[in-house]
């Protein structure tokens, strides 16, 4: 069993599995394909990722990737805590420019499906948090784009200042939304 609940923005669903728990421990079926096909998603995931953060503060993002590499990702957090967001890069959307923050943890056991069409990232809450995403397209790095995390338009309310966050050089440097090209229209 798999619940699908909306977000804000259309496509962007908090999935949560069903965990089974006894005195051993717990188990569950983290992505189904006849689950999500039943309610209407039918993704073809081809990769899976998995990114450990050893600081709390650590922010990756924010991602995607152009046409034909653009990327449907399914996010969960088996070990610590983020807050998970997703930017609508859609320009013919009513969202557009708009996001959504969604605390995922290994304790709530919630994921984020982010479609094709919106930018991507995270921060990490807690030290040795573990990330792991399905993707349904394969990475391309001629593809590969991002989106400035501190875009004052965005208005994101990271929990953590801009001064404190740890960052790659790459993730620091991306554009602004009203400098992006039209990659989704």
């Amino acid at each position: 069993m798999v619940t699908f609940e909306e977000t804000g923005l259309s496509g962007v669903l908090i999935v949560t599995p069903k965990r089974h728990g006894d005195a051993r421990g717990f188990f569950s079926e983290t992505w189904k394909r006849s689950a999500f096909r039943e309610a209407g998603l039918a993704i073809d995931f081809v990769q899976d990722n998995h990114s450990l953060s050893a600081e709390a503060g650590t922010l990756r993002g924010l991602h995607f990737q152009s046409a034909p590499f653009a990327q449907t990702k399914l996010v969960r957090v088996p070990r610590g805590r983020v807050l998970d967001v997703a930017v609508d890069l859609r320009r013919s959307s009513p969202t557009y420019g708009r996001h959504v923050a969604v605390e995922l943890s290994a304790a709530n056991w919630r994921q984020l499906l982010v479609p094709v069409g919106f930018a991507h990232g995270f921060v990490t809450l807690e030290p040795d948090t573990e990330v792991v995403y399905k993707v349904d397209a394969e990475y391309a790095p001629a593809h590969d784009h991002g989106l400035a995390f501190d875009d004052p338009d965005l208005r994101i309310d990271w929990p953590f200042p801009a001064d404190r966050l740890v960052l790659s050089d790459k993730d620091r440097r991306h554009p602004r939304l009203r400098d992006l090209p039209a990659y989704f229209d």
